[in-house]
């Protein structure tokens, strides 16, 4: 009778254990496939907000004021968050201030975008305290890029999208070298199509003339990318163009973070690979002798296209992407064509 027991016990556990693979593998397909949620477009009159998950801004006020000013002559009123400028050692506020005005903004049926002042870091220290559901019922566009990774991941999984773009703090840069940037950001705010055009970098792979490979995009910066590994904000990359960049890192560094990413399967069956800045890459003592783009393409498979030098990421010229969007790529007499649709 003991014996029977036991074994009905097994069955039972390895029953559970069968039934929770396939649960898992059915939400990893529908998430693979199904189409992400598209917040509202802007309206004059709407109201966004402005705050701080991550880093501290300190002496930076004036910066963000231009950014409320560049807001408001696009005919939006702009709230800040409550602790936005509040100090915490590294960070803008203790993490419960900054998850406070987080929370505040997701559950604001008033508020119809949340516009990152800055990156930095701590938005994973916030992450998993904050609630979604009344943001998944009222959706709004949440606004940024570099530390922001974190929740442009997180949110991609929660099935709507985000826009990877120029911040509160970009505003210190002179106005003319950021115009295209600020141009790209207000296009898809309000609803506008969104395409660009670059020229073809010697590095590019796989991008004969006339070929076309197209994705939902998804990524951001590496290092984010590889912190959120095993955690329920990991991407899948299955059938998506995954966009990467990176700042202040060494080599070796960046070559670790891309071996762990590909360890996860992030470049088994993407379809495409676009690089963004590599900024301020820095010198170690032993050369590592090759160009960070030749690192690159040592990690990414030989099979998998990859597009360098889009501008997005740590540079002044910061053109948005809308995370989530199917994109379609195209390189034709040694131009890149990027079009969302």
């Amino acid at each position: 009778m003991r014996f029977t027991k036991q074994k009905k016990l097994v069955f039972s556990l390895l029953l559970s254990l069968l039934l929770s693979i396939l649960l898992s593998e059915s939400m990893n397909a529908q998430n693979n496939f199904m189409n992400l949620i598209t917040p509202p477009s802007l309206q004059k009159g709407d109201t966004i907000v402005i705050l701080a998950p991550a880093g501290i801004l300190k002496n930076r006020k004036h910066i963000i004021d231009k950014a409320k000013k560049l807001a408001q002559s696009w005919g939006l009123k702009v709230v800040y968050g409550k602790h936005m400028f509040n100090q915490s050692d590294h960070f803008a506020g203790t993490d419960q201030q900054r998850c406070q005005d987080f929370q505040d903004a997701l559950d604001n049926k008033n508020i119809k975008a949340i516009w990152s002042a800055r990156g930095g870091y701590g938005s994973v220290r916030i992450l998993d305290k904050l609630d979604f559901s009344k943001f998944i019922k009222n959706p709004k566009w949440v606004i940024g890029y570099s530390d922001i990774t974190a929740f442009h991941n997180h949110i991609h999984n929660l099935g709507v999208e985000t826009i990877h773009g120029i911040m509160g703090t970009s505003m210190q840069d002179k106005p003319e070298v950021i115009a295209k940037s600020i141009a790209s950001l207000k296009k898809v705010l309000f609803g506008e199509k969104l395409s660009y055009q670059i020229t073809a970098s010697k590095y590019n792979r796989s991008t004969k003339n006339n070929q076309k490979f197209s994705g939902e995009l998804i990524g951001g910066n590496i290092a984010i990318l590889t912190s959120m590994l095993g955690s329920e904000s990991q991407l899948s990359t299955e059938n998506k163009i995954l966009f990467i960049e990176e700042i202040g890192e060494y080599k070796y560094s960046i070559d670790r973070m891309l071996q762990s990413l590909k360890r996860a399967n992030y470049f088994t069956k993407v379809n495409a690979v676009i690089v963004g800045d590599m900024t301020k890459i820095k010198k170690n003592s032993t050369p590592w002798g090759s160009a960070i783009e030749q690192l690159i393409l040592e990690v990414i498979p030989e099979s998998i296209p990859v597009i360098f030098n889009f501008p997005a990421g740590h540079e002044p010229d910061n053109r948005a992407l809308i995370m989530g969007r199917k994109i379609m790529i195209t390189t034709q007499n040694r131009i890149v064509s990027l079009k969302f649709e």
